[in-house]
């Protein structure tokens, strides 16, 4: 196999545009800001307010308990235990994981389907991201597909509970937790009285309120497959979540092809839909997380889904370097590498 080439630990899938701030007059141009690595990725909190460095603390405390709650890679966690209970008896967990797996239901349910947190039986057989990636063979793959359908989460909302039908299910929350996380962490910092901050998780990004001169922030859409900080187009936003998922975060190659994290439940292979990224801007992170899956649906199905969503806009980047916005975010999308188009439907 061909060298594991991953992208887990790259530090700014989205990033805020260079020269955003230099516009900036007032004493907190410069922000009090850290990063540290959590969630399997590099977390960066920057706040443009007059604030003790302990609300930076404090938000990262924050994704440290959803990490402890939520990943299913440490042990003891509440979805562990949740996928060694499997088929044998309900467990009970925090508010914080009843809610998350609550709205990952929900958001399978808007995408058809395509965004299913029980798929972690097909994460495990691919591995990507790791040193043990590899393809599956196909017998292997048709032995656990029955164990995908998020229909089979059994939510006892009184108790607090949750519960997988069979037995071999298992939940991954890969794909919505990040974006859960960045949300708490935007609840700290303005609960301390925070008005103008970047939250980024990998990728997730939060926009609190507006620059401090005033003004959106405009946010950089990484370019795929070129080093970082290279961005194809730019979004100005304020009090909004920005969330980008693509074939270009973690992925390996094997006989010149290249097999991407990103994994249709039906099929459980990575995603064929001929895109290289979907990115999401909506009014939390959590449902810009969760939306970017529509990656797995294709260009036509994603967009049309966008479109019907209130509050929700999107950007489809395709394999052929060609963009697509949804009707909202006409105007306000600028393509900045002369190899990408923007198109129009």
């Amino acid at each position: 196999m061909k060298k594991l080439i991953t992208f887990i630990a790259i530090f700014l899938l989205i990033f805020t545009v260079a020269g955003v701030f230099s516009g900036c007059s007032n004493k907190n141009s410069q922000p009090i800001s850290d990063t540290q690595f959590a969630l399997d990725t590099y977390c960066t909190i920057s706040i443009y307010d007059n604030v003790p460095k302990k609300v930076l603390d404090e938000g990262f405390k924050a994704i440290k308990d959803v990490e402890e709650k939520m990943s299913v890679t440490i042990k003891g966690s509440e979805i562990s235990q949740i996928n060694e209970n499997a088929g044998i008896r309900p467990v009970k967990v925090s508010a914080d994981t009843f809610y998350v797996i609550q709205q990952a239901v929900h958001f399978s349910d808007v995408e058809k389907g395509y965004f299913d947190i029980t798929i972690g039986p097909i994460v495990k057989l691919w591995n990507i991201g790791t040193d043990k990636a590899r393809i599956p063979s196909p017998e292997e793959i048709k032995a656990k597909l029955p164990l995908v359908n998020y229909k089979d989460i059994i939510l006892n909302e009184k108790n607090r509970t949750i519960m997988l039908k069979n037995k071999g299910m298992s939940i991954d929350l890969g794909g919505i937790a990040k974006g859960y996380a960045a949300d708490k962490v935007a609840q700290v910092l303005k609960k301390e009285g925070v008005k103008h901050a970047i939250i980024n998780l990998g990728g997730d990004v939060i926009a609190i309120g507006t620059k401090p001169a005033g003004g959106n922030w405009r946010i950089g859409i990484q370019t795929p497959f070129k080093p970082r900080g290279e961005y194809l187009g730019i979004i100005e936003v304020s009090n909004k979540a920005v969330v980008t998922s693509g074939v270009y975060e973690r992925y390996f190659e094997k006989d010149g092809k290249l097999y991407h994290h990103i994994l249709n439940p039906f099929t459980g292979y990575p995603a064929d839909s001929h895109l290289y990224s979907v990115t999401i801007i909506a009014e939390t992170s959590i449902a810009g997380d969760a939306l970017s899956k529509i990656f797995v649906m294709g260009l036509e199905e994603g967009l049309k889904l966008a479109e019907s969503l209130p509050r929700v806009q999107a950007v489809f980047v395709t394999d052929d370097k060609k963009v697509y916005i949804t009707s909202g975010l006409k105007g306000n999308f600028k393509i900045t590498d002369p190899e990408y188009v923007l198109m129009t439907k």
